[in-house]
């Protein structure tokens, strides 16, 4: 069974936690993680880049020159893609990016970030963060005892002093239970969660 740290605010190992083996020790399945990595990164592209072609562009109505006897190529409107301000040939349209995965892909490559961060022991839990006010410089302490340069807190309930200690922060990222990622599991260095967010997603990834 994998067991992670339980720390405290101040950096201090408190205890030991062990966390279901089906979901917290599965294998690590490097194709998942990558094929869901790569279809949340084609869904954040806007997919608005439009060109025009050369029926869109303004203009060109009138043939240049006569068709023959001017030593010059043939050219039978000023806005065809050879000339400066001519349409565009096979340039963007307005689309979409988003690529389809199954859920059980998604469940399978959410098992194995979760998995590879047990491995690679950056994964650990703080019971109580004990903000009264928000504290860039407490939070700072923390992260530094971790030795990660981006470290991901998962929180099973918004705590505006955490989200806001940790704003200022570079590579600091607060995100909810609900949104939790496969992108951002794996782009962190270190993965704080709460036991409840723990034990939240033995619940629903446990097959």
């Amino acid at each position: 069974m994998p067991v992670i740290k339980i720390m405290n605010i101040s950096g201090e190992i408190v205890g030991e936690k062990t966390l279901s083996d089906e979901v917290f020790g599965a294998s690590v399945h490097v194709s998942a993680m990558h094929q869901v990595v790569v279809a949340q990164l084609a869904h954040a592209r806007q997919g608005t880049a439009s060109t025009k072609m050369r029926g869109e562009v303004r203009g060109g109505g009138k043939k240049p020159w006569k068709q023959k006897h001017t030593g010059r190529a043939r050219a039978g409107s000023s806005r065809s893609p050879l000339w400066v301000g001519g349409g565009v040939v096979h340039g963007p349209k307005p689309r979409s990016y988003s690529l389809k995965v199954n859920k059980k892909v998604r469940a399978l490559a959410m098992r194995s970030a979760l998995s590879m961060r047990v491995i690679e022991q950056s994964l650990c839990a703080v019971e109580n963060f004990g903000f009264e006010v928000p504290s860039t410089k407490k939070m700072k302490v923390f992260i530094d005892s971790l030795k990660a340069k981006k470290v991901l807190f998962l929180l099973d309930q918004r705590d505006e002093n955490v989200v806001r200690s940790a704003s200022n922060i570079p590579g600091a990222k607060v995100l909810h239970v609900d949104s939790i990622n496969v992108l951002d599991l794996v782009h962190h260095d270190h993965v704080v969660a709460t036991p409840a967010v723990l034990e939240k997603l033995e619940e629903v990834y446990a097959r």
